[in-house]
Order: structure tokens, then C-alpha cells, then sequence
């Protein structure tokens, strides 16, 4: 084989602000535009985008030539400065400085996207799977690693999927 190949996909999850309803229902696709645009530049394959009003989900294929910590800085940095100088200029956006990520197997990537892409259902209904969503918690915050329970994003059924 003369080319290198790699699988690697990743879940982020990142919160606003003290978990603030920042992002608001005009504002939302831009972001997640922003978000696409920004990872489609950097090479990266995005999966999934979701969340609700104070944290966004992410999936995504990655090349070997980016790490996890550098593709976050630059999709959260892009998309802070639409809504800071373009969509909202003056009025208060601000993503938490901490995010979670989690490894993805190529045979979990449906479940893990359907449950990005089904953000607003699940919170409403309450059907979170809380590992995920303690990460952009602001009572977690610092926290580098949660242990014990949730084994892996396969290991779960989301309701009707």
C-alpha cells in the first residue's frame, strides 16, 4: 500500500457560555453552516451536526494530519466570529473554553449521528445519554476524563432508532 489510510472519526460536544440559550433559532443553521464550512476546509468529513440552545454535537471524519484539540479551536473559533462580528455584533456569544471528545468506531457512526441529529427530541424527551451531555455541563468543567459507566457510543439504543 503506498497511501496511508485511516478511519478516525470523533463526537464533540461543546457548551456556550454558563450553558446560556445562546444559540437562538435565527442564528442556529448559520452556525452549523459555519461549522461544515470550517471542518470541509480543514479536510474533514463532517458526519452529523445538532444540539439545542447551549451545546452543539459534532461528528466527524478526521485525516491522521489534524488533532482532536486543533480541529475544536478552529470550529469553535469560526463560528464565535460569525455570530460576534456578523450575525450579532455587540450582542453577548461565547462558547465554555473546555469540550468533550469521544472516539467513534466506524460500526457505532449511525447510532452516534442519529442521536446528534435527533438533539431537540432526546432533551425533550429527556433520553440523553448523559456522558455526552455532562461534558459541556459547567459542573464538570476541568473534568479530563469521566469513568465508569458508559462503555462505548455502540453500546446504546436510542428510542425508535
Amino acid at each position: 500500500m503506498r497511501d496511508n489510510f485511516t478511519q478516525l472519526y470523533v463526537h464533540y460536544v461543546w457548551a456556550t457560555w454558563d450553558r446560556l440559550p445562546l444559540i437562538t433559532p435565527d442564528i442556529q443553521e448559520a452556525i452549523y453552516a459555519v461549522i461544515i464550512g470550517k471542518c470541509n476546509n480543514l479536510k474533514c468529513t463532517v458526519i452529523a451536526v445538532g444540539g439545542i440552545e447551549d451545546h452543539v454535537h459534532l461528528l466527524v471524519g478526521f485525516p491522521s494530519t489534524l488533532t482532536i484539540a486543533e480541529i475544536i479551536k478552529e470550529v469553535k473559533g469560526s463560528s464565535s466570529h460569525l455570530v460576534t462580528h456578523e450575525l450579532k455584533p455587540g450582542v453577548f456569544f461565547k462558547w465554555q473554553g473546555s469540550y468533550g471528545a469521544f472516539t467513534v468506531s466506524r460500526d457505532a457512526i449511525d447510532n452516534v449521528a442519529n442521536y446528534i441529529r435527533n438533539q431537540a427530541v432526546h432533551h425533550r424527551q429527556k433520553s440523553m445519554i448523559p456522558e455526552w451531555e455532562w461534558v459541556s455541563d459547567p459542573a464538570f468543567a476541568g473534568s479530563k476524563n469521566l469513568r465508569g459507566g458508559f462503555q462505548s457510543p455502540g453500546d446504546f439504543q436510542s428510542p425508535g432508532g
